[in-house]
């Protein structure tokens, strides 16, 4: 064997092993990505998750209240245990839409504002704060879960997850009410 066929054997190792190093060190750098997204999309879904069983419960104590001061059902808890359950779930409610203004793209966080303003709505509205029928109290509640629907889209988007909680393929839901009651 010659020495340029020694040499040019040497090259082609030399670049092999060039090679082969660039393609691990990619690969590696692309794992580390992947688990990188992986583990925000973990924590965003479950901030999302968190923050939408908070606004729920804030809605169901708002409701409970409403419908035991203006005598729609009896509840078996006091007003003033329902006001202090309230005003714990809004805490919450608080820290949680903290973590969306963290994790969140612009879309869920624009959304998650949208449904805060209609849910405190709901809030004021059964504290007495804000005055309205129930009508307007129905018609509250109707868009809160009209703006929980929208930034479930809007949280599904972020994730990548595909579909839409809205849409041709769900139909228009409303509020399961109660019948009305004869007039006494």
């Amino acid at each position: 064997m010659g020495a340029v066929e020694q040499l040019v054997t040497v090259a082609a190792v030399v670049l092999g092993a060039l090679t082969t190093h660039l393609t691990n060190a990619l690969a590696e750098r692309r794992r580390k990505h992947h688990q990188l997204l992986t583990r925000w999309d973990d924590r965003k879904l479950d901030a999302y998750a968190h923050y939408i069983d908070l606004i729920r419960s804030c809605i169901f104590l708002s409701v409970e209240l409403y419908e035991h001061v203006t005598g729609l059902r009896e509840s078996r808890r006091t007003e003033e245990e329902i006001k202090a359950e309230m005003t714990e779930a809004a805490r919450l409610r608080g820290r949680a839409f903290e973590r969306i203004m963290l994790l969140g793209g612009d879309e869920v966080v624009e959304a998650a504002h949208a449904l805060n303003v209609i849910t405190l709505e709901v809030d004021w509205q059964a504290l007495g704060r804000i005055a309205g029928s129930l009508e307007e109290w129905r018609e509250r509640n109707r868009a809160s879960f009209r703006a929980i629907n929208t930034f479930h889209d809007a949280a599904r988007d972020d994730l990548g997850v595909s579909g839409r909680v809205t849409g041709e393929q769900h139909p228009a839901r409303d509020l399961l009410l109660p019948p009305s009651r004869p007039p006494s």
